[in-house]
């Protein structure tokens, strides 16, 4: 029987960012141009290979309407990673996305690797999110960020890899070498709990 490292990851951010079409990107290939918002929440699974190292990434992805974030806590109590995503053409979902970081910093007891994603990267010519403004919050907070579409599924496969390489390295010292493999991951762990 193979033997996989699971990390329990969960997608947090405002309604309409595209949290599912996020996760069923990534863990079916797929994408649905118009999808029903979800209910409470939806649970995913992938199993990934990095360096040899078999992964399993149990993906929740949470209601982003405001009648179920009472329920959040359920979804992200005993996480390793949270992915907050926001829409890059709206720029109140950013702000909601910064919100869930404070919600996580104050309610987490264990250490958890924060990714923030700004989702439609399609879209970019009508964007509101400036990408510098992100990249600057999440190096002063020691966050992974990443922009992607979910529509065209532009670094989803990308998203899913450095999260994995985050929680490998952070786990075991002998990925900590990944760095040389995929430059990109570098310092991109948190100090944040949940």
């Amino acid at each position: 029987m193979d033997y996989y490292t699971t990390y329990k990851t969960v997608l947090l951010g405002q309604s309409s960012v595209g949290k599912s079409s996020v996760a069923d990107r990534f863990v079916n290939g797929n994408f649905k141009e118009f999808s029903s918002s979800t209910i409470g929440a939806a649970f995913l699974v992938k199993k990934l290979e990095i360096n040899s190292q078999k992964i399993r990434l149990e993906v929740w992805d949470t209601a982003g309407q405001l009648r179920y974030r009472s329920l959040a806590p359920l979804y992200y109590r005993n996480a390793h990673i949270a992915l907050i995503v926001y829409d890059i053409t709206d720029s109140n979902s950013y702000e909601a996305a910064k919100n869930w970081v404070n919600e996580l910093e104050h309610s987490c007891d264990q250490p958890l690797i924060i990714a923030i994603v700004g989702n439609k990267v399609d879209l970019d010519s009508e964007r509101k999110v400036l990408t510098k403004g992100v990249q600057d919050y999440c190096n002063e907070n020691n966050f992974i960020f990443m922009e992607v579409s979910a529509k065209t599924s532009q670094n989803i496969d990308l998203l899913f890899e450095t999260i994995s390489i985050s929680a490998l390295k952070r786990i075991n010292s002998k990925f900590r070498n990944l760095d040389r493999v995929f430059p990109e991951v570098k310092n991109n762990t948190t100090n944040s709990c949940c």
